[in-house]
């Protein structure tokens, strides 16, 4: 689709000679390109077509874009500010995160490693910013599956993961050496009477990991009461 083509308003293209077009076709260098729903973009072109490097400014969801292009999408390296969202900066693949990357969101979490057309998938590394907690491991299709919980104090946990918490076989490490081994169960919470169910994730921002909604109870295979009491005095 020509870039001139929009959904309402006038398409205006300015070219870094300051002359103004109504259309980007052909055209070759830097330019500013103003869009009918009042999207603006400065930067590189190639053929009529954003390629190289530039910046991206949504009008209605105010984020911005700063980085490479290839055929019009976002594609190379660059940086992505989501509006009271957090921001991205890293690799992107046909418009979506792909590749290494960094996620820090607005209130201090920090997700760092790899992504997959849009989601956290391979091995990467999630820090609360309120509680230092920290997720390590392989992430598939946003959520960790296996790696280690841990804790501030260096206390951890390894096993296996679901909904970014523990789930069946694992072992907790502690600090004076003793481990315990045993298995975590999930339960969804219930809602009271006065709770309103979690909002659905809006597209695009990649949503931080998800606060629990889940109560979850680990069993031990082996009674060991001092590590028992820790596992137990755990906030989840």
């Amino acid at each position: 689709m020509a870039e001139e083509d929009g959904l309402d308003g006038k398409y205006v293209f300015v070219t870094e000679n300051g002359e103004t077009k109504s259309m980007s076709r052909g055209y070759t260098g830097k330019a500013t390109a103003t869009y009918p729903n009042k999207d603006s973009y400065e930067g590189d072109f190639l053929d009529g077509i954003r390629e190289g490097r530039g910046t991206y400014l949504y009008f209605a969801s105010a984020d911005r874009y700063d980085g490479e292009w290839k055929v019009n999408r976002k594609h190379g390296i660059g940086k992505m500010y989501y509006n009271k969202k957090g921001e991205y900066q890293g690799y992107w693949e046909n418009g979506r995160r792909h590749g290494e990357g960094v996620f820090t969101y607005p209130n201090g979490d920090v997700y760092s490693g790899w992504w997959r057309f849009g989601e956290k998938e391979g091995t990467g590394h999630y820090t609360s910013g309120s509680t230092g907690m920290t997720l390590f491991g392989n992430w598939k299709n946003g959520s960790l599956k296996d790696g280690k919980w841990t804790y501030p104090n260096g206390i951890h946990f390894a096993g296996k993961f679901d909904n970014n918490k523990p789930i069946g076989e694992g072992t907790w490490f502690f600090k004076n050496g003793n481990e315990l081994k045993g298995v975590y169960t999930q339960k969804p919470k219930e809602l009271g009477e006065d709770e309103e169910p979690p909002e659905e994730p809006e597209e695009g921002a990649g949503e931080a990991a998800p606060k629990s909604k889940f109560d979850i109870h680990f069993q031990a295979y082996t009674n060991i009461s001092h590590s028992a009491h820790l596992v137990n005095s755990v906030e989840q």
